[in-house]
This record gives C-alpha cells, sequence and structure tokens, in this order.
C-alpha cells in the first residue's frame, strides 16, 4: 500500500478538523492526576466503565495522597468492576507513593518521567502529555494504529513505528489534536471489522477509503 504524501496528509487532517473542529476524548478528569490514573484505569476497559468508577472514586481520593489512604483493599474494592482491577490497583498504590517520594506529588511532564511510574507505559504516557500538557504527541492505540495503516499515514508494523511516521508526516498544526482525531474517527467510523466508508469524511483522500467506496464496505484487517 502507499503512503501519504505531504499534500494528501495536510487534506486528511484539514477534513477531519473541518468535522470536529475541537475534539475531547471521553474520559472525565479535572487534573493531570486524575487523568493519570483514569488512563491506567482504562486498560482493558471502556470509557464509559472507567467513569463510572472515576466519579465515586475521586468524590473519595482524587491525589496521590488520598489513594494512598485506601490502601490496596479500599481502592480494589472501588475499581473491581474494571478489568484487571487487582493489578490496576498495586500500580495506582506504587504510582502514587513514587509521585509523592520524587515529584512532590505532582504528574511530571516528561515522558522519561511518567514511564518510571508503575502502570504507565509510553501510550499511557503520551495521552497524558498531549491531553494534561498540551504537548504534540501521538498516542497509538488500536485505534490510532488502524486508522494510521489503513488511510495511508504510515505503514509501520508496531505502535512506536507509527507513531514515528505521524510525528514526521503530520503537519504542526494538527497534531495537538491529531490523537483524538484519529482515536474518534477509528472507533465511530474507520471501524475494524465493517468501516463505514461511503459516508467516511476523509474518503477523498484515505488511500484505502478511496477504493472501498467504488466496490463497497471493506470488512475485516488485511
Amino acid at each position: 500500500m502507499s503512503i501519504l504524501d505531504p499534500k494528501g496528509s495536510r487534506a486528511l487532517f484539514a477534513a477531519l478538523r473541518e468535522a470536529n473542529p475541537h475534539p475531547k476524548g471521553a474520559l472525565v478528569y479535572r487534573s493531570p492526576f486524575e487523568l493519570l490514573v483514569a488512563v491506567i484505569l482504562s486498560a482493558q476497559s471502556t470509557d464509559v466503565g472507567v467513569n463510572r468508577v472515576t466519579r465515586v472514586l475521586f468524590a473519595l481520593a482524587n491525589t496521590p495522597e488520598g489513594l494512598l489512604q485506601l490502601g490496596e483493599e479500599g481502592l480494589s474494592a472501588r475499581i473491581h468492576s474494571l478489568g484487571l482491577y487487582h493489578n490496576k490497583a498495586k500500580h495506582l498504590l506504587a504510582m502514587s507513593r513514587l509521585l509523592l517520594e520524587q515529584f512532590g506529588g505532582q504528574v511530571p511532564d516528561n515522558r522519561d518521567d511518567l514511564q518510571r511510574l508503575p502502570g504507565v507505559g509510553r501510550k499511557t504516557a503520551n495521552v497524558v502529555l498531549n491531553v494534561a500538557f498540551g504537548q504534540p504527541t501521538v498516542a497509538v492505540d488500536t485505534h490510532v494504529f488502524r486508522v494510521a495503516r489503513r488511510t495511508g499515514l504510515s505503514q509501520g508494523k508496531t505502535p512506536e513505528a507509527v507513531e514515528r511516521d505521524l510525528l514526521e508526516r503530520i503537519a504542526p498544526e494538527f497534531l495537538p489534536h491529531a490523537h483524538h482525531w484519529l482515536l474518534l474517527h477509528g472507533r465511530h467510523v474507520c471501524q475494524a471489522r465493517t468501516p463505514l466508508c461511503p459516508v467516511c469524511p476523509i474518503a477523498t483522500v484515505c488511500l484505502r477509503c478511496g477504493v472501498a467506496t467504488s466496490v463497497g464496505p471493506i470488512t475485516g484487517e488485511k
């Protein structure tokens, strides 16, 4: 499959911006720490489920000190409806402890320090850097990975490779919102099994969608 040229990439993001000028994620948070906790909890869980849990959790404890006061048993009891809740509780408590010991209880605003925190990988760090601190990062989850490869923005075979391609090929003016545009597009339009190519706002520039709309919907992955 070919790669979109700079003109095509710019047209793609211009169309996404026109369709959704101010994209926002679904997770509810009021501080960088709440966002970090919500993103850690979101692994193998829906945003709706995470918001349901954090609505109660953050009313009780929305700081590192607060989570530590709950303890593992208390925290686990409040997040048990989410997948992998035992491991998530351990990570959140260890993360809170490290924040207090080494960062004054504040969420760091750089990737190296973020990835030192238990439960924080590159994707989570990129989400926090982009959403909480406004840095031009692109978190590559399954939706972003799929959309990038289908549209021709990347041929990368790993999330890291796709991330590198996106950072190289997305014009600076689009980078602040690129993650959310691609994620939301993958979630609602460019779906895994049956992409909605006939109503896709970027069909005219997407290298795969343009073919699909002339022969019928794409089904499944290749």
